[in-house]
This record gives C-alpha cells, structure tokens and sequence, in this order.
C-alpha cells in the first residue's frame, strides 16, 4: 500500500540535513542505511552509499530518480539463475554459438 498523500513522502531526516550541509562541488560519498528514503530534488547531483546489508553501493542521483525509493538502487539480493535442466541445456547452446562465433572470422583469414 502507498503512503498517505496528507503525510508526504518519507525522506530520512538525518540524511536530508547531510544533504543540505553538502556543497555540490564536493565530491563526497554519503553512506545511508535509509534504503526507505524516497528521493527529493534536492538530492539531484550526489552520489550515495546506499547500504545493501553488506556493502554500501554507491548511487548516482540524477533528475529521472526523483520520487524514487534509495533501496531500489541497490539490490539486497544476487540472482543466481534459475535451475534446472533445461536452463543447463539452453546456456550450453548459447556457449557454443559464441565459440562457434569466434571461430568463423578465424577461418576466413
């Protein structure tokens, strides 16, 4: 479910008032655990380290991430791949595609 309208959106206090501090012409990473930050336009321009339970990632804010949430960015999870033995089968054929690619221009000369 969204957020009510009547509250706004949920912009991190802490992180608003480093934002603020900032210069744009500093070129300073601020590390954030607030992944439920959404995005205002007064942080177009900064790059954050947006904690993802491990490391922080870094993030580039550009105009387009307004209304955004930070943790979008920045994703908890690795996909591995999903399994089974037609997945097997079927990267099989893409690597001997490209081996099979490489060795034509070869061949040619």
């Amino acid at each position: 479910m969204a957020r009510s309208l009547k509250k706004g959106p949920y912009i991190d206090q802490n992180l608003l008032e480093k934002v603020l501090k900032l210069r744009k012409d500093e070129k300073i990473i601020i590390k954030t655990w607030a992944r439920a930050s959404t995005i205002s336009p007064e942080m177009v321009g900064y790059t954050f380290g947006v904690h993802n339970g491990k490391e922080f990632v870094p993030v580039y804010v550009s105009e387009d991430m307004v209304g955004h949430k930070l943790g979008e960015f920045a994703p908890s999870t690795k996909f591995g791949r999903h399994g089974g033995k037609m997945q097997r089968e079927i990267e099989a054929g893409a690597e001997q595609k490209a081996a099979a690619k490489v060795e034509t221009p070869a061949a040619k000369k």
